[in-house]
């Protein structure tokens, strides 16, 4: 069995756990922490080490950030605090941690999870895998490949950003009805795909395991479906990247 560990770090909680990179099932306890408010870049790297601490584990670690993430340098912070704007996070993080790390943008390594072991398993051509949580992630995938950080919830709708109206905690804060909130979606989804033609959409984030009450509610020219590894599919894919990275 081949074994990494992967930390997957949002707005509310710092989720990790050790993963069965044959199968993308968890080995370990999934061990999660509240993430630290403010989540400076020094708070949250403090959180990922006690996380990675609590498991054993003391090989390299890979870390999924709400962020974009260019060679190691975090471009952007969503849901966490701006300070982590410019700041080398692989190597605040590997410091903290007395470890290796990789770092990915975290709805890049719930797609890789679910490409590798999930809902986008065997598919091949232009694949989209879009998250609706706090905000909306994406990942973009033309023939099992990554085109990384696309941050497609930022795109310019209604005025902002995508997700200030299309998100799952949009959906909650204007007290939307599932069929309102999928209206609303459905013009979101009508525009990526203007812009991308993707032959499959998969849906996750955590209003995803309530697929039930929306998922059949949306259309689309792609062929939609649920995302299958739901919570845990950031650290599987970033113990899938780790190891990529660092072998």
């Amino acid at each position: 069995m081949t074994k990494s560990m992967g930390v997957d770090v949002g707005g509310t909680g710092i989720k990790g756990g050790i993963v069965d990179l044959t199968t993308g099932e968890l080995v370990s306890d999934r061990l999660k922490i509240a993430t630290p408010q403010p989540a400076t870049p020094e708070a949250v790297a403090e959180t990922v080490a006690e996380v990675v601490r609590r498991s054993g584990w003391n090989g390299p670690v890979g870390c999924a950030l709400p962020s974009v993430v260019r060679n190691g340098i975090v471009e952007s912070a969503a849901n966490i605090d701006k300070s982590w704007i410019g700041r080398d996070g692989v190597s605040l993080l590997a410091s903290a941690v007395g470890t290796r790390i990789s770092l990915i943008n975290d709805a890049d390594a719930a797609g890789i999870a679910e490409m590798r072991w999930g809902a986008g398993e065997g598919h091949s051509g232009v694949v989209l895998l879009l998250t609706f949580g706090t905000g909306i992630g994406s990942a973009l995938f033309i023939d099992g490949r990554l085109v990384p950080n696309t941050e497609l919830g930022h795109l310019q709708m209604w005025g902002d950003s995508a997700e200030e109206r299309a998100s799952a905690v949009a959906r909650q804060d204007h007290d939307l009805s599932w069929r309102d909130w999928a209206e609303i979606v459905n013009e979101y989804l009508d525009y990526v795909e203007s812009l991308f033609w993707p032959e499959l959409i998969i849906v996750g984030g955590g209003v995803s395991k309530r697929a039930d009450r929306w998922v059949p509610l949306l259309e689309t020219n792609a062929e939609l479906i649920p995302a299958e590894l739901l919570n845990n599919a950031g650290i599987a894919g970033a113990a899938a990247r780790c190891v990529e990275v660092h072998g």
